[in-house]
């Protein structure tokens, strides 16, 4: 009987001991490898290489973590962006819901057009056309009215090439670069050209940013009383681009840190590379080269979305981080995984 017990204590201390171990071995398989989706090369270990540079104590390079500010551009480079910007798409669907309000559209361009179908007719007229188009469909409602609009056309919509869910179309692989950055003491934010409010209701569920971490461009608002209740109405008129230039303006107003991370993949996000990598001490730049035709598109100097040319050229003169999408990322979406 005293055999058997310990026997039975015998099993158990391996099984237990087994268990640890397999335990040991995961917990140090995620320390070796926090970047599972990339394969191993310079842009892979060069985001791994900054993290240990800025996060050890003692060190040189070594940044407090209230300074550990990482931007990121959202289109093209948390998720696609072809064969046109998302929230287009989301306009476009909303001139199309609200058309039975407007009888006129038929014969006013760019929503003639647009009702068509036509929409590379409908853009013709540039940024007028698209100030027009953006107008009407993002303006005239309260922001919770809106908030509810974009939260029922994310769970609904689906990109027209790939038949998924736009929030399914966000990169795997910078999914994992957002948690690494963040288990490091690093605060995450997206500095996009896109609509704030276009983005602020989805961002928390999908990459783990909430609202108050999110800067982009934006319509103006006032304040209102309606049936005794106050809210804060939308106006069809702009109030910032966070493009370009704007990006910079935009960190320096939003957040009041200058990063020592920032993200993108077009001339758009020049700036803010620049701005970023202009700081002291240790800085890192990242440019995501969209170079995968068969996973996903393949566009950069001559392309109408997402032009990489001036920030390509400058990302090799300066050894930023580029990169190459077909070759640096094992999956392209989430979904990839299964």
């Amino acid at each position: 009987m005293q055999q058997a017990f310990v026997r039975v204590q015998k099993i158990r201390f391996f099984g237990l001991a087994v268990a640890l171990l397999a335990f040991a071995q995961l917990a140090n398989a995620q320390a070796i490898d926090p970047l599972p989706s990339w394969n191993e090369g310079k842009a892979k270990q060069s985001i791994i290489d900054f993290v240990k540079e800025v996060t050890k104590e003692g060190s040189a390079d070594f940044v407090l973590p209230a300074e550990r500010i990482a931007t990121f551009d959202n289109d093209g480079c948390l998720w696609s962006e072809q064969p046109m910007y998302f929230q287009l798409f989301f306009a476009i669907d909303r001139v199309k819901a609200l058309a039975h309000q407007h009888p006129e559209w038929e014969n006013n361009e760019p929503f003639a057009s647009l009702l068509k179908g036509d929409i590379k007719a409908a853009l013709a007229g540039g940024k007028q056309s698209l100030l027009e188009i953006i107008m009407v469909t993002h303006a005239g409602m309260t922001t919770e009215e809106f908030e509810q609009i974009v939260k029922d056309w994310v769970a609904t919509a689906k990109h027209p090439v790939t038949k998924r869910h736009y929030t399914e179309m966000v990169f795997q692989p910078m999914l994992e670069v957002l948690a690494y950055l963040r288990a490091n003491g690093f605060k995450t934010f997206i500095v996009s050209g896109g609509g704030i409010e276009f983005m602020r209701p989805w961002t928390e569920a999908v990459y783990g940013i909430p609202p108050e971490q999110v800067v982009g461009s934006s319509v103006k608002t006032k304040f209102e009383m309606r049936e005794g209740k106050p809210v804060i109405v939308r106006l069809p008129e702009l109030n910032f681009i966070d493009d370009n230039e704007g990006k910079p303006i935009g960190i320096n107003q939003h957040i009041g840190r200058r990063p020592i991370a920032a993200f993108g993949n077009s001339d758009g996000d020049l700036q803010m590379l620049q701005w970023t990598t202009a700081g002291e001490g240790s800085r890192f730049a990242l440019y995501v080269h969209h170079t995968d035709a068969e996973r996903e598109w393949a566009y950069d100097r001559d392309s109408h979305i997402g032009r990489l040319d001036k920030g390509l050229d400058e990302a090799r003169q300066k050894g930023w981080t580029v990169v190459d999408m077909k070759q640096d990322w094992k999956v392209i979406y989430p979904h990839d995984l299964k």
